[in-house]
């Protein structure tokens, strides 16, 4: 069994379309513009700590699954199964998502 962390998956979410989403900026950033308003940043797409940023990454994810020919699991739509035939062997793969964690 082997497992994959993916580094930064919230970040290769996409926002739905017509989703407009603000913060404040980050520490370090002047939150004071020149005009003496508070500034605020708009977010371009998903990041850590947005509620639904691991819905964004699933969005992204589970697409991008099945074109390589997975299939979603009836019982548990986060399990996905592909099965190949080489030379007359079949070979199963079975993957679970949790998070950004595939196992």
């Amino acid at each position: 069994m082997r497992r994959w962390d993916f580094v930064a998956a919230y970040l290769q979410g996409e926002l739905e379309q017509g989703e407009v989403v603000y913060c404040h900026p980050p520490p370090g950033y002047e939150t004071i513009g020149p005009d003496g308003k508070t500034r605020i940043c708009r977010v371009v797409k998903p990041i850590y700590g947005m509620a639904q940023a691991g819905r964004r990454w699933q969005r992204s994810l589970f697409p991008w699954l099945t074109s390589w020919g997975f299939k979603q699991s009836h019982s548990d739509p986060c399990v996905f199964s592909c099965e190949r035939t080489t030379d007359g062997v079949t070979q199963s793969l079975i993957i679970g998502c949790y998070v950004d964690d595939l196992f």
